[in-house]
């Protein structure tokens, strides 16, 4: 990364001020129009150049193009500069909160998704799993027989599967009340079970409160995945396990419209940087191939 260049993007105040916002968050351009209320190509040409600077990196979803900080040593030592300006971070405070204003909207999206979609989730998702039992591959992969966490359990059917598994305890949860309804008629028999209402991005759980972690099928539903990440990471236990799963990144419009999210899945080399960043090491991936031309990958991996 050429310095000279960063400071000649970071010279303009408005690219400047796109920096310090996508250093928080990652968004689209008709996002961040009206984060910064200016004009979409003007925008759209500063955003060009602190790409081009590699301050700013971009990735493709469907028709969307996101944008967000870079992750290397140059851009970490510039964001802490002009956190040390008050003055600066005074005038884009109002950004930053415009910017939850979107995060919450993509929300309040995914909650109206899955509240319409809980009665018939099941059978949803096995018209996309087709024969693949995934919540049984999932079990042969637990060993652990203490606290066992399904992190966005939907309608409880993994903690059903996980019933007659040897473990201290299940605990479900989901940001669904209407999904929890299902799951709570799935195991209104059970005594193992706590199900609790909460988001992945702060979880109403403990420090180092469980033994396996379990995240099946969810990420994509998440705007900012590195943040349940770090959760999990709170949560377990040390050396405890979590095992993550989701699509190999897609471009299938049908899928979007049944599963819903954010995301059309994440390329394998994404997952396995976002888990070593939040602290854990990767023990294995495992692939999967599922309808319409699909692939789910398996991840598992250790707190260090």
């Amino acid at each position: 990364m050429e310095l000279i260049k960063c400071f000649k993007a970071l010279s303009d105040k408005t690219r400047l001020r796109l920096f310090y916002l996508l250093k928080e968050y990652e968004l689209n351009v008709n996002e961040i129009v009206q984060i910064v209320d200016m004009v979409q190509s003007g925008v759209s040409r500063h955003l060009k150049i602190l790409v081009e600077s590699d301050l700013l990196i971009s990735r493709r979803d469907a028709s969307y193009i996101y944008y967000s900080s870079a992750k290397n040593d140059t851009s970490k030592r510039l964001i802490a500069l002009i956190n040390q300006n008050d003055d600066l971070k005074l005038s884009f405070d109002k950004d930053l909160k415009n910017a939850e204003k979107i995060i919450k909207i993509r929300k309040n999206i995914t909650k109206k998704f899955f509240k319409a979609m809980a009665p018939k989730w099941d059978s949803l998702k096995k018209e996309v799993l087709g024969s693949l039992d995934l919540n049984l591959i999932i079990k042969e992969k637990i060993s652990s027989h203490g606290i066992i966490s399904d992190l966005g359990c939907g309608t409880g059917e993994l903690i059903h599967k996980l019933l007659d598994k040897k473990c201290a305890k299940l605990i479900g949860i989901d940001s669904s009340p209407q999904m929890l309804d299902q799951a709570r008629q799935r195991l209104v028999q059970t005594s193992r079970t706590d199900l609790r209402l909460g988001e992945l991005e702060y979880l109403p759980m403990k420090n180092r409160e469980i033994d396996t972690a379990i995240m099946n099928m969810v990420l994509h539903h998440i705007s900012q995945p590195e943040l349940p990440l770090a959760e999990v990471y709170r949560v377990l236990k040390k050396e405890g396990v979590f095992i993550l799963t989701d699509f190999e990144k897609h471009e299938k419009k049908k899928i979007s419209r049944i599963m819903g999210g954010p995301w059309s899945g994440f390329e394998k080399e994404q997952i396995k940087t976002w888990l070593k960043h939040a602290g854990f090491n990767l023990l294995s991936i495992d692939s999967f191939k599922i309808n319409f031309d699909l692939t789910i990958n398996l991840f598992i991996s250790k707190k260090i």
